[in-house]
């Protein structure tokens, strides 16, 4: 006896609600774990070989390397929750304490390393001590960093006039010289927005620094995976998702999307029609652009405007220990962000392995192996004065030509949010209103917020949800 479906699609079971989760990312995670504890059958389906999206490990030379360093902050609500949820979060702890050195390249040995750290002290107390002794800035601009600290907490993150001013103007009309820019806004901003001030939304850089300096006193404490994110992002992950009974499908490429006269989805996949009473499109913006069907967003070529941003990393191992802290910033250099990944990676003996972290990468994103290795050995030899000398045993880089979405001005009036003009799809991804910049916290966000919308209109219970609000 027939059941109704057509060959190759998949019954379902009487009274069941399902859906289809396009995207392995930590959103497409998040929507899919989130949507299966409600009861929801879920299948996940995602066109690479592994689930984590943008971070993610892979094998080479016998080291499992990460393709860029990830760090969190301790006002990352959503993903420390999703670290929970996957029983991942002793493997990716957060500081006791703020503690940043940073290294300007371009002073005399014995002046040249700083800290940013904070003190038990509330807001903004907490932070004062380091900023009177930061030996990166003069007194008088540590004091105009001061003021344009308090202007940037009095600032209204609901106002909308905000998202169409640049960080950089803001911060030249509050009295910050160019090397307060250098050494303190951008230092923090590049990493987190992956832009310079004068390239990013006022509105996304008062989030960044509002929430991560100015809302509480540990806010800015910094978490980091001490295994690979592989780890973490897929075998964990997966684990998580099997035992919610969430199929996982890789390698397995979403071709359409398509609506039904009875209001259900159909999601076509190589050989197969999955069919869903609900489908979160949980991929970059200019792939939902192509999978969205006609009329499901009011201006879909807004999604086409969101720019994109590279990062490049760069990986060096040496034939020695040559840092002996976790990771350490610098000024004076091209080189942002340096990492020890020896333990991670598996790397024995007395080797060491460096991962460099160079955000908004435009400039360099495709250069060659050969002129970035000229460029950046000689840089960690200023850096790192214990790799002079030191033995280089291996040299790689990564690209992510599109890492993030660009927080460009303007940017916030072109991300959508969950809800779609068509009952039953919804978007999840960093790159959707959030309030975040790109990175793993508005992954996460976005796939709750996703999930949470898709239920509302399946009926069932949000109560188990991560409550986005009130850690807001």
């Amino acid at each position: 006896m027939s059941d109704g479906t057509q060959p190759g699609e998949r019954p379902g079971h009487h009274g069941e609600k399902t859906a289809v989760v396009v995207g392995g990312g930590l959103a497409g995670i998040t929507a899919a774990l989130s949507l299966a504890d409600a009861g929801i059958r879920v299948t996940l389906v995602e066109g690479r070989p592994r689930l984590g999206g943008l971070a993610f490990s892979f094998q080479r030379d016998g080291l499992t390397v990460d393709n860029g360093q990830h760090v969190y902050l301790r006002c990352c609500t959503a993903y420390r929750w999703f670290l929970d949820r996957i029983d991942a979060a002793a493997l990716a702890p957060v500081q006791a304490r703020l503690d940043v050195p940073v290294i300007d390249v371009a002073k005399p040995a014995g002046r040249r390393l700083g800290r940013l750290r904070r003190d038990a002290l509330p807001v903004p107390l907490h932070l004062g001590r380091s900023l009177a002794t930061y030996p990166h800035l003069s007194l008088v601009e540590r004091a105009k960093v001061g003021r344009a600290a308090l202007a940037l907490k009095a600032l209204d993150l609901a106002d909308p006039a905000l998202d169409a001013q640049d960080f950089g103007s803001w911060l030249a009309a509050h009295g910050q010289s160019k090397r307060a820019v250098e050494a303190l806004w951008d230092l923090v901003g590049v990493a987190t927005l992956n832009a310079v001030a004068g390239d990013s939304s006022l509105a996304l850089a008062a989030m960044v620094f509002k929430t991560g300096l100015l809302s509480d006193p540990g806010a800015a404490d910094i978490g980091w995976a001490r295994v690979p994110l592989g780890e973490l992002h897929d075998t964990l992950a997966r684990k998580a998702l099997d035992s919610v009974g969430v199929r996982t499908e890789v390698r397995t490429r979403v071709t359409s999307i398509q609506q039904n006269e009875n209001g259900r989805w159909s999601v076509q996949v190589p050989g197969e029609t999955l069919d869903a009473d609900a489908v979160v499109l949980a991929v970059a913006q200019r792939e939902a652009y192509d999978l969205l069907p006609p009329g499901a967003l009011d201006a879909p070529e807004r999604l086409l405007e969101i720019g994109t941003a590279p990062i490049l990393n760069v990986h060096v191992v040496y034939d020695r220990k040559v840092l002996n802290t976790p990771f350490v910033a610098a000024l004076g250099s091209p080189v942002q962000w340096v990492f020890d990944r020896t333990d991670a990676s598996g790397l024995g003996g007395d080797s060491q392995y460096l991962a460099l972290s160079q955000s908004a990468a435009h400039d360099e994103i495709d250069e060659p192996v050969a002129a970035l290795r000229e460029r950046y050995l000689p840089e960690l030899e200023r850096l790192l004065p214990r790799t002079r000398g030191a033995g280089v045993r291996d040299f790689f880089v990564t690209r992510e030509r599109t890492a993030t979405f660009a927080p460009a001005p303007g940017v916030g009036r072109l991300r959508p949010g969950a809800l779609t003009t068509a009952a039953g799809l919804y978007l999840a991804g960093s790159w959707t209103a959030t309030g975040w910049p790109a990175t793993m916290e508005s992954a996460v966000r976005s796939g709750v917020g996703a999930a949470g919308a898709a239920l509302g209109a399946l009926g069932r219970s949000r109560h188990h949800l991560f409550d986005v609000e009130e850690a807001a």
